[in-house]
């Protein structure tokens, strides 16, 4: 009688592992037919670049401390056929306007007295500070500088992994992170929502943050290749999956908890920030269990690859 229940609880866990292997890769095969669909989006659209990239107008002003962002928002964009960005300047009453250079050639003080002049229903003293034009070669830097830094993070990154790792399983954390940085560039490319250093900001953090669940489903992998060699890769990254996932959904969880917070609570200048948090922390969650444990099958890793060598003590 023992033994046919153990026979029956040994069947239910094969099948459940079988299961579990399905489900991987399926939701790689998902994974890569939206990334190929991602990137052929972000080809097609491109990207609707901020005012950090394209250059425009910065105006600084300073009004009654009672002024809501909301209330400048409103009369701005109705005095004008774009968006304008409100910023508070850190201290109450004092706002950071940013907005794209008008098709007429104008002066900046000419801006500034536009300023005033939209501003005046607020029944408040409008008092512009400063305003600036940050130029189209400024943009262009920062552009360039911004692709630099997230191709040095992702180069960093691979030289860890391979170094920490057996490349076979570092090319699938890797793999999990372009997954992550290219649905985030995607959802942008395809809402047209404007693409400035904050967004940039939110994916060089999904790096990080991606980059942290990668690292500790291979390092149970790595384990259990080292200590239970006998297993099937497909079992052994199962294994791996299962061991990690509550610690994975309770520290996503909570993360998203706080950036949905940020979200709400944030106002229009984090709102970008937030949105591609949002997204990276549910793809990186996602990508970490299914692509990152299922290209490392496709190229064939097993324990032989982490046997332990002995060292001679011969002189």
């Amino acid at each position: 009688m023992m033994s046919l229940f153990n026979f029956k609880q040994v069947n239910s866990k094969f099948s459940e592992m079988k299961t579990l292997t399905k489900l991987r890769y399926l939701t790689s095969l998902i994974s890569l037919s939206l990334m190929i669909l991602s990137l052929s989006v972000i080809a097609v659209k491109g990207f609707n670049w901020g005012l950090d990239f394209t250059g425009g107008v910065v105006t600084e002003v300073k009004l009654d401390s009672k002024v809501a962002s909301k209330d400048i928002s409103d009369l701005l964009s109705l005095a004008s056929d774009q968006e304008v960005s409100v910023i508070s300047a850190g201290e109450p009453g004092r706002w950071v306007l940013r907005y794209s250079l008008p098709s007429t050639q104008e002066d900046v003080s000419q801006h500034a007295m536009d300023i005033e002049q939209v501003l005046q229903p607020l029944n408040s003293d409008v008092e512009v500070l400063n305003s600036s034009i940050v130029g189209p070669q400024i943009g262009q830097e920062l552009a360039e500088q911004g692709g630099l830094a997230l191709l040095v993070a992702m180069l960093c990154i691979m030289a860890y992994l391979s170094y920490r790792f057996e490349w076979r399983l570092a090319c699938g954390s890797l793999l999990a992170l372009f997954h992550d940085v290219i649905f985030v560039l995607a959802f942008f490319s395809l809402t047209q929502t404007e693409f400035n250093l904050t967004v940039l900001a939110a994916v060089l953090a999904i790096l990080g943050y991606s980059l942290n669940d990668s690292i500790i489903i291979a390092d149970r992998i790595r384990e259990g290749l080292r200590t239970e060699s006998g297993l099937p890769i497909a079992e052994i990254n199962d294994r791996a999956v299962k061991a990690t996932f509550s610690r994975t959904l309770v520290t996503s969880g909570t993360t998203l908890m706080t950036v949905i917070a940020l979200w709400v609570m944030g106002g229009g200048p984090l709102e970008s920030f937030s949105i591609a948090m949002f997204i990276g922390i549910l793809t990186g969650t996602w990508s970490s269990i299914s692509v990152g444990t299922c290209l490392p099958e496709v190229f064939k890793l097993n324990s032989e690859h982490y046997r332990l060598v002995p060292v001679s003590d011969a002189p």
